[in-house]
């Protein structure tokens, strides 16, 4: 496995190696050893799977709150997504930055996500799957939600957002986040 981004505080883009021969490709989805070289000793605690019906649907920007904050190892398993990562840890040199990749289920690729940032992602073609690992359960009353297209963000979403939830659509503001302590 290497690291191919490291662009925001904590954050990482890894990739798994993959093994092809004729019969098709071998990888190793996750290799605790191999994480941990990397810096990623999280206890992860619980599976989520995502399947989202149609291109240019939003899902995020979320994150649980102290106590109960998540660190999150993220892919794509089919289809094609964009993620976003934005720091929320007031004691950051990259405080309130976010950062875009691309998630693509043909390549064996992880986004690690520490504590203290929310997440999200929007899907790039009808049909995406996608797969996360947690280290602290969900915890309903924990969780928040920034504003997706908060203009002080001015998060770039390459495809014009097609489908939110209503709770996606009533997220904090980013200053409605700070006011509230964040």
């Amino acid at each position: 496995m290497k690291v191919l981004s490291n662009t925001l505080n904590g954050v990482l883009k890894i990739e798994m190696e993959r093994h092809d021969d004729s019969r098709g490709w071998f990888c190793e989805g996750y290799q605790q050893d191999g994480f941990r070289r990397l810096g990623i000793s999280n206890a992860f605690v619980q599976d989520n799977f995502s399947h989202t019906i149609k291109k240019g649907t939003i899902r995020g920007l979320h994150f649980q709150a102290e106590p109960y904050s998540q660190s999150k190892l993220f892919r794509c398993i089919r289809g094609a997504v964009y993620d976003i990562v934005v720091d929320l840890r007031k004691d950051s040199p990259t405080y309130l930055q976010w950062a875009g990749f691309d998630l693509n289920g043909d390549r064996f690729e992880w986004l690690y996500v520490p504590k203290g940032f929310a997440h999200g992602f929007q899907t790039l073609c009808d049909s995406c799957d996608v797969q996360y690992k947690v280290d602290q359960v969900y915890r309903p009353e924990s969780e928040r939600c920034i504003r997706w297209n908060d203009p002080e963000l001015g998060i770039n979403w390459p495809v014009p957002a097609t489908n939110l939830s209503e709770k996606d659509s009533q997220g904090l503001s980013l200053a409605d986040f700070r006011l509230s302590g964040g």
